[in-house]
């Protein structure tokens, strides 16, 4: 059985791109527009992986970071951020929500799946 990531960014590209790479990798994907319509998808189903942007409407990264990590079903899913936000204010902002990982965008396929290797949960 594949394991599944949650995609959440406001660009509808960036979610093919990302999508295309992870399932090419075997990975199951769901992909939401904003932290808010994340949150939607989260009901109680097995999400290995969340990878999400920082800067998006409705319900930005770091806030959504913070609601995940209320629920008792996610509280201990992985979190990796995929932003272009490379301050270090911003990434201690989002380690100290509970991101586990911090890539900066544009990024290249293969770090990406490093990534989510070392972060997918057995």
């Amino acid at each position: 059985m594949s394991k599944t990531i949650l995609v959440v960014d406001d660009s509808s590209s960036v979610r093919t791109v990302v999508g295309i790479v992870l399932k090419g990798a075997g990975y199951s994907v769901i992909d939401a527009c904003d932290g808010k319509n994340a949150l939607t998808k989260l009901t109680g189903g097995k999400v290995h992986l969340i990878i999400s942007d920082v800067n998006m409407p409705n319900m930005d990264g770091i806030s959504f970071v913070k609601e995940v990590k209320k629920l008792p079903d996610y509280k201990f899913t992985p979190i990796c951020m995929l932003t272009t936000e490379s301050e270090q204010s911003k990434m201690q902002e989002g380690k100290a929500a509970g991101a586990k990982a911090w890539i900066v965008k544009p990024f290249k396929p293969p770090k990406l799946l490093a990534a989510v290797e070392k972060l997918v949960l057995p």
